[in-house]
C-alpha cells in the first residue's frame, strides 16, 4: 500500500468521512441494510457510530496531528485484522490504522457487522483502484506477517495458539465502570445515561456498572435514566429485561427499576443487557487503585476520568485495552 503516499491515504479517509456524513442514496441503503442484518443495530445506533467515526477520526488535521507522533514504516507488511461485531463499525479504527501506516490489509469480518464494512472498503477501493489487492475482506486469514484478533475470552484463548508464531494483538472482553460520588450535577447523570445505554450496552465503553458512595440515593439517577426509557420496546432488549426480571424474582434478589433497566448490587463490571451493576465504596481513592490497570476493564468514567457522556465518543488514540495499535503497527 506504501505505493499510495501518506498525503494521498489521509485525503482518501477525509474523502470517506465526507460520504459517510452525506445523504448520498446508496449509502442510505447500506445503512438500512446494515440494521435489517442484525437486530440488535438500530437505526440510531449505526447513526451515532457513523458520526463519531468521522468526526473524531476522519477529519484531515486530526490525522495528521496523530500520524506526525510515528515514524512509519518503509516496507509494507500483510496484517490480518479479526474484527468484531458487538457494535456499528467498531473494527473499524483497526483499519484505519493498518491503513495509515501503509501496510496491505485483510479483514476477517464479523457476520455481525459485515455490510457497513465491506461497504466502506468497496468505496475506498472504487476511488483508488490501487488499493484493489492491497485493501480487502476475507473469510480466512492466511499467509499474513501479522494479526490483530478481537473476541470474547474464549476465542482469544483460540486466537493466541493459532497466531503464536507471528506478531500479534490479541483483545478479549472489557467493559466500562463509571465512579460517582454524590456531588453529580442533573448534567452529568443524563450524560451518564447516555454511557449506560447508547449501543444497549453492547460496546465496551459502555458503562455496565456504577461505583457509589455508602448511602447513596439512586432516585435521582433512575429518573435521569427515564429518558431511555424507549429502550424496552426494543424486541431482544426487552426479552433480555424481562429474562433477568424472573431471575431476580425467582431468587429473591433484590433490585431497583424504573421499567427499563434493572440495577442490583454486585462486585462483578460486567452486567447483562438490561442490568446495570452497582456496588459501594468507603475510599474512593482506594477503589481507582484497585480498577485502574485491569486488564477486564476499558474506560473508567467520572471526575478525572473519561467525562460522563464521553464514553462512546473515542479519539484517534483511544487505543482498544490501551495498547498503541499504531506502534504495533509501526514496528514490524
Amino acid at each position: 500500500m506504501l505505493m499510495l503516499s501518506l498525503d494521498v491515504r489521509i485525503e482518501l479517509l477525509v474523502k470517506l468521512g465526507q460520504y459517510m456524513c452525506s445523504d448520498d442514496a446508496e449509502w442510505a441503503e447500506i445503512q438500512y441494510r446494515a440494521v435489517a442484518a442484525n437486530a440488535w443495530f438500530t437505526p440510531d445506533a449505526v447513526k451515532s457510530a457513523v458520526e463519531n467515526i468521522a468526526a473524531a477520526f476522519l477529519q484531515k488535521d486530526k490525522l495528521q496531528a496523530w500520524v506526525s507522533g510515528y515514524k512509519l514504516p518503509t516496507t509494507p507488511k500483510l496484517v490480518g485484522i479479526v474484527m468484531a461485531g458487538n457494535i456499528p463499525l467498531v473494527g473499524f479504527h483497526d483499519m484505519l490504522c493498518g491503513f495509515i501506516a501503509g501496510h496491505d490489509l485483510m479483514l476477517k469480518l464479523s457476520s455481525k457487522d459485515e455490510v457497513l464494512m465491506k461497504h466502506l472498503v468497496a468505496k475506498l477501493c472504487e476511488w483508488e483502484p490501487q488499493l484493489t489487492g492491497h485493501l480487502q475482506t476475507s473469510d480466512m486469514l492466511k499467509g499474513c506477517d501479522a494479526y490483530i484478533a478481537t473476541g470474547s475470552n474464549n476465542t482469544a484463548r483460540y486466537f493466541e495458539q493459532y497466531f503464536a508464531r507471528f506478531p500479534h494483538l490479541i483483545r478479549k472482553n472489557r467493559t466500562s465502570i463509571a465512579i460517582l460520588d454524590g456531588s453529580e450535577t442533573d448534567e452529568e447523570l443524563v450524560a451518564l445515561s447516555s454511557d449506560v445505554f447508547s449501543y444497549m450496552g453492547l460496546g465496551c465503553r459502555n458503562v455496565t456498572q456504577i461505583c457509589v458512595p455508602k448511602g447513596y440515593n439512586f432516585d435521582k439517577l433512575m429518573q435521569v435514566f427515564d429518558r431511555y426509557h424507549d429502550v424496552v420496546n426494543h424486541n431482544k432488549y426487552k426479552n433480555n429485561y424481562d429474562y433477568y426480571l424472573a431471575i431476580y424474582l425467582l431468587n429473591l434478589v433484590p433490585y431497583l427499576t424504573n421499567g427499563a433497566l434493572l440495577m442490583v448490587e454486585s462486585e462483578l463490571p460486567f452486567s447483562a443487557v438490561s442490568v446495570l451493576h452497582y456496588r459501594y465504596y468507603d475510599d474512593k481513592e482506594a477503589l481507582v487503585q484497585s480498577m485502574t490497570g485491569r486488564d477486564d476493564i476499558q474506560c473508567i468514567v467520572g471526575a478525572g476520568h473519561v467525562p460522563f457522556g464521553e464514553a462512546q465518543h473515542p479519539q484517534l488514540n483511544d487505543y482498544p485495552d490501551g495498547v498503541d495499535t499504531m506502534a504495533f503497527l509501526c514496528g514490524l
